[in-house]
């Protein structure tokens, strides 16, 4: 789990100009929010939020310029902590001369960009939050069918990989296979990436390591994927009871995100390939409205209903016989 970003990595990533301290990117980002300083520039620093990266726009520079020098200057030196990462000024803006000195001084690089502060604010945020959040490691594979990530799970042996590499040989596409690192974006979503020694590669018994991406080309592969549904696969057993209507609602909470789960038999002589594709497809069509539970329900319902009526007719009609 990554607990810290540099900020050469933010540069990189968000593509930012470094106007001062080349020699300082290395330092670290630990949290992913930001500040934009405000009570800082009144001279009140009591809960002076250092560690994050200091956002300047166009408002704060028009703040600051309205101060003496001697407060510019007493300001932005305390500005300037041993952890704080580093200074973003947007919208093109000169470099405060009193921050260019303390910044300097305290070797912390100063960063800068054409986009608004709003704009940058978001794209920095949202890279960090990917970045910083929380992993936690998964045993199983991450399939992307059809854009819908589907989390394949289930005790070792069961067929998991196998089931994976059919459904690539179908179209679709893998994330991960063996291990999966997932992290929740936000609270209603989690993505599931590949541990870096085993990005694009698959274990098959029998065979041994395969790269995905050599064999099937690299549109058979993604970096990661938002996990839609969760498919555990089961060992059949005479004993258990398997839904048959799919109507149980069944979910699994990872990362405080809730995924919808279905459990699948295994047996000899079931595609399991064409059963998890199709899952995926009946998800993305309740996603956007249709139930074929419902349908089922509603069309049984109507015969019960006609199926009475007809036999009340019919009853009626032999009373009437019998008088």
């Amino acid at each position: 789990m990554p607990n810290n970003v540099t900020v050469q990595e933010l540069v990189d990533k968000v593509r930012l100009k470094v106007l001062q301290g080349e020699d300082y990117l290395q330092r670290k980002i630990t949290t992913s929010d930001i500040s934009r300083p405000a009570l800082e520039f009144a001279g009140y620093f009591k809960h002076y939020p250092a560690a994050r990266i200091q956002l300047l726009g166009i408002t704060e520079t028009s703040f600051a310029k309205d101060l003496t020098h001697e407060q510019r200057e007493e300001y932005m030196t305390k500005m300037c902590m041993p952890q704080t990462p580093c200074f973003v000024i947007s919208t093109n803006l000169p470099i405060p001369k009193e921050l260019k000195k303390a910044a300097e001084d305290a070797k912390i690089p100063i960063l800068g960009t054409h986009l608004t502060s709003s704009q940058i604010l978001s794209n920095m945020t949202s890279y960090l939050l990917e970045r910083l959040a929380p992993r936690k490691s998964l045993h199983g594979v991450l399939v992307d069918i059809s854009g819908v990530g589907v989390l394949i799970t289930g005790d070792s042996g069961v067929g998991k990989s196998e089931t994976a590499l059919e459904l690539v040989r179908r179209g679709h596409r893998l994330i991960a296979d063996d291990r999966v690192e997932v992290y929740a974006r936000d609270e209603q979503t989690l993505v599931g990436t590949a541990p870096q020694i085993l990005k694009h590669l698959m274990e098959i018994r029998g065979i041994g390591i395969i790269d995905v991406s050599t064999l099937y080309g690299t549109g058979a592969i993604m970096p990661s994927d938002q996990i839609s549904l969760i498919v555990h696969l089961e060992t059949w057993t005479p004993d258990v009871q398997f839904d048959r209507l799919g109507d149980r609602g069944d979910t699994q909470t990872i990362q405080g995100v809730i995924v919808p789960k279905v459990s699948v038999p295994v047996k000899t002589g079931r595609n399991l390939a064409i059963i998890i594709e199709s899952a995926a497809m009946n998800y993305r069509a309740e996603t956007m409205g249709y139930d074929a539970t419902e349908t089922f329900d509603r069309n049984l319902n109507q015969l019960i209903k006609q199926n009475s009526e007809r036999d009340s007719k019919n009853n009626k009609g032999v009373g009437k016989l019998d008088d």
